[in-house]
């Protein structure tokens, strides 16, 4: 079992940009702080990516393996094992999601 992402959890695309979260749960919450949801919003900010001379950042991560039994408000939760994809303004991907920290206490699967 892998630790519950929540609010204070740091996660980063994979160029360095910090993502940002807007949760949509306000009952749940794992250490003190509400649980990441797959269908939460997370946007990517400070993405310094480049393609050619293009500057290409990542906007935002799409959660493509969320926790496979553990849901809150009937969606599925995040957790340390979970997989996001960065993408672009253009839905192009651009790698997975670092998730820096999470809190350890609170588990899920």
């Amino acid at each position: 079992m892998a630790g519950l992402l929540n609010t204070s959890s740091i996660l980063m695309c994979p160029h360095g940009g910090t993502v940002q979260v807007i949760p949509g749960n306000t009952r749940t919450k794992a250490a003190g702080d509400f649980v990441l949801r797959q269908s939460d919003t997370y946007l990517v900010v400070g993405c310094p990516f480049v393609v050619g001379p293009m500057l290409h950042p990542c906007l935002q991560i799409q959660w493509v393996l969320p926790a496979a039994q553990s849901q809150v408000q009937s969606d599925f939760t995040l957790t340390e094992e979970s997989v996001g994809l960065c993408v672009a303004g253009d839905q192009a991907v651009q790698g997975v999601a670092l998730i820096v920290f999470t809190q350890p206490r609170v588990v899920g699967q």
